[in-house]
C-alpha cells in the first residue's frame, strides 16, 4: 500500500508525494546539513580570526603614527595598552641607526586569541627633522 500525502491545490485537484520520497528527501538533508553547518562554523570563526587581525593592523598603524607625529623621537623601549578593558597591547623600541639622525623605530601590537598571543608588527625609519632644518639655515 502507497500512503500520499495529499495536498488540495486549484480548484480540487490531487497532487501529493509518497512517503519513500518524503523519506528519501529528508535522508539527502540529513546528510547535508551537518556539512552545511561546519561550513558555516568554519566561517564564522575565519571571520573573527580576521577581523582580530584588521583591528590589530588599524591599531599598529595608530601608535605608528602617533610617534611619527611627536618629531624627532625619544630611544628606548615603550608599552602600553589601547584603553582600559582593550586585549590589543603594543610595544615600540626606538633607536638610532648608524646614520646621524636616522632612527630605526619597531611597533608590535599583541592580543590573545584562543589560548595563543597573536602579534604584528611594523618597523620604519625616520630622520631627524632638526638635523633637516639646521642644514637648511647653514645653507641661506
Amino acid at each position: 500500500m502507497i500512503t500520499y500525502i495529499r495536498c488540495h491545490i486549484f480548484g480540487g485537484k490531487q497532487k501529493g508525494f509518497t512517503l519513500l520520497e518524503i523519506t528519501v528527501a529528508m535522508a539527502i538533508a540529513a546528510i547535508a546539513l551537518p556539512a552545511l553547518l561546519q561550513a558555516f562554523s568554519r566561517g564564522t570563526k575565519n571571520h573573527s580570526l580576521i577581523e582580530n587581525k584588521t583591528t590589530a593592523l588599524y591599531l599598529l598603524k595608530l601608535k605608528m603614527s602617533e610617534i611619527e607625529m611627536l618629531g624627532t623621537p625619544a630611544t628606548g623601549t615603550d608599552e602600553g595598552e589601547f584603553g582600559t578593558d582593550s586585549r590589543f597591547k603594543w610595544t615600540s623600541d626606538i633607536s638610532e641607526s648608524d646614520i646621524e639622525g636616522l632612527y630605526e623605530i619597531v611597533v608590535a601590537v599583541t592580543w590573545q586569541e584562543r589560548g595563543r598571543e597573536k602579534s604584528v608588527e611594523l618597523s620604519t625609519y625616520i630622520a631627524d627633522r632638526e638635523i633637516e632644518q639646521e642644514e637648511n639655515l647653514a645653507a641661506q
